[in-house]
């Protein structure tokens, strides 16, 4: 039995506070039990440079914790991004990006800000998932303008921890489990199950694919059921 009582395919309290933020584009505050995270969506009528006259748009992505989202304080980083945080706010972009047809959005540049107000476990994780809702508001609020012609997102995205705790393959890890964890897996897939990225290492012991097969099908059941939520919260 897990700490928290849920069954090992079980995942969080998931919740998803759409237009937490009256000012942005598109926002949302999205809750995975412990861990709570802001994310808005800037948009603006500007592509990178490398990007200019080629009828494409953009997503690009900021992340960052607030220095009391955990249990000690978190210095800011007022110089630049960790390391830790550039290799999760690549990650965010890259998962976003995967779920829309950048040609249908074209010379928009959309900028997501994901804020960590609360740490346990799994900030990236609900970071993407929350940030995918933020991003489909935003896009709705251009296509009512008329800024957009064609709306496009391709399909929903989201994203979950997996881990292997005490010889147990587990979803939807708290920080207690991640901690102690032998196996640590992040998968971020779309709605048609399709894979975007899978960041996976034994913390100790290699895993075997058998492990690793189990990981996955935790994986996509939770998934399945955080996509869910967000077709719900957004009422699609």
């Amino acid at each position: 039995m897990r700490h928290s009582g849920r069954a090992n395919n079980q995942i969080r309290n998931i919740e998803f506070i759409p237009h937490f933020n009256p000012y942005a584009e598109g926002s949302c505050l999205v809750k995975f039990g412990n861990t709570h995270v802001v994310c808005t969506v800037t948009v603006e009528d500007k592509v990178p440079s490398w990007l200019k006259g080629q009828d494409k748009g953009w997503i690009t992505a900021e992340y960052a914790m607030l220095p009391r989202a955990a249990q000690t304080r978190i210095p800011r980083e007022t110089k630049k991004p960790s390391g830790r945080s550039q290799e999760i706010q690549r990650l965010i972009g890259r998962s976003l990006r995967a779920a829309v047809d950048l040609s249908k959005m074209p010379e928009f540049c959309f900028t997501v800000d994901c804020d960590v107000l609360q740490a346990d476990g799994g900030t990236r994780t609900a970071s993407i998932t929350g940030s995918f809702v933020a991003l489909y508001l935003a896009v709705q609020k251009l296509l009512q303008e008329g800024k957009l012609a064609e709306n496009p997102i391709r399909e929903f995205v989201a994203a979950v921890s997996c881990d292997i705790c005490d010889g147990e393959a587990v979803a939807d890890v708290d920080y207690e489990e991640d901690s102690t964890s032998q196996v640590d897996m992040n998968f971020i897939m779309t709605e048609s199950g399709k894979i975007v990225e899978i960041q996976g290492t034994a913390e100790g012991e290699p895993f075997t694919e058998n492990e690793f097969n189990q990981l996955l099908a935790l994986a996509k059941g939770a998934i399945k059921q955080l996509i869910a939520k967000q077709h719900e919260v957004l009422g699609v």
